[in-house]
């Protein structure tokens, strides 16, 4: 199986790329039997269906990078030496998860050595990250500029993070870095006027992918939306909702519109 997909556009292409690497469900399967069935039945911290609800990206000109590989085989959202993205007490998943967000146990007995896990870097780490890279010099010489949004979605309620239910969405832009002032002024009041619950940089200010690419001085910008699955999934969080869906790619479709116009 491929690391992962890429959808070019079908119309115009324009300078924006979205990045969605943590809707893969998919595991090796030499590295399967070392897991607990029930983490493989239901390896519940995927952004299930992520990939789906963006899939009109490329019908607005916009190129498409999905992971097909799921987080807890390797995180591709997080620092390659793993230091921890926060350090407020919530429970932060490494780079090679051994636990999940609410700190239950992937694996049967022994968790993967150090070997093991440079060789998930070398071979699913490396490759999504350079061909990110290699998307954003390619729209950035054809541009002049580029855009990263980085896609994701999150359980209305993880305790292991924190004991109050997530807003509905919330904009990351590694505090004002990653991407310019227009950008994000221009991502926030579309976001905004959906009239859903929305916060700017917290819990979530970004991760590894959008603190990393974000380089608006090289007109490289980047940014992150996390979104509470009950946005385009059902109460349960366990089914794609077709209405609640219908909505939010609607949302989607006007603030990707706004981006394009001002790009």
């Amino acid at each position: 199986m491929d690391i992962f997909n890429i959808t070019e556009p079908t119309n115009q292409k324009v300078p924006i790329i979205i990045s969605s690497p943590h809707s893969g469900t998919f595991f090796p399967s030499d590295i399967t039997p070392a897991f607990r069935s029930e983490t493989i039945n239901n390896p519940d911290d995927t952004d299930w269906f992520i990939d789906k609800l963006y899939d009109f990206a490329p019908e607005l000109g916009i190129t498409l990078i999905t992971a097909n590989y799921n987080r807890w085989v390797i995180d591709l959202n997080r620092n390659p030496e793993s230091k921890p993205l926060y350090n407020d007490g919530r429970v932060i998943t490494g780079l090679v998860p051994t636990t999940n967000f609410n700190g239950e146990n992937l694996y049967i007995n022994e968790t993967p050595s150090q070997e093991e896990i440079e060789r998930r870097i070398q071979t699913y780490y490396k490759p999504y990250h350079n061909t990110i890279e290699r998307l954003l010099q390619d729209t950035k010489n054809t541009f002049g500029k580029a855009l990263l949004f980085d896609a994701h979605s999150i359980r209305k309620m993880v305790p292991g993070i924190q004991d109050t239910a997530f807003p509905d969405l919330i904009l990351g832009d590694n505090d004002g870095t990653s991407a310019s002032e227009e950008i994000i002024n221009t991502t926030y009041k579309a976001l905004q006027a959906a009239g859903r619950d929305l916060t700017h940089n917290h819990p979530f200010k970004g991760g590894h992918i959008t603190r990393s690419f974000g380089n608006p001085e090289n007109n490289i910008h980047a940014l992150q939306l996390e979104m509470a699955k009950t946005n385009y999934m059902d109460d349960s969080e366990t089914q794609y909702d077709e209405t609640r869906a219908k909505q939010t790619r609607e949302h989607l479709i006007v603030l990707f519109k706004a981006l394009i116009n001002i790009l």
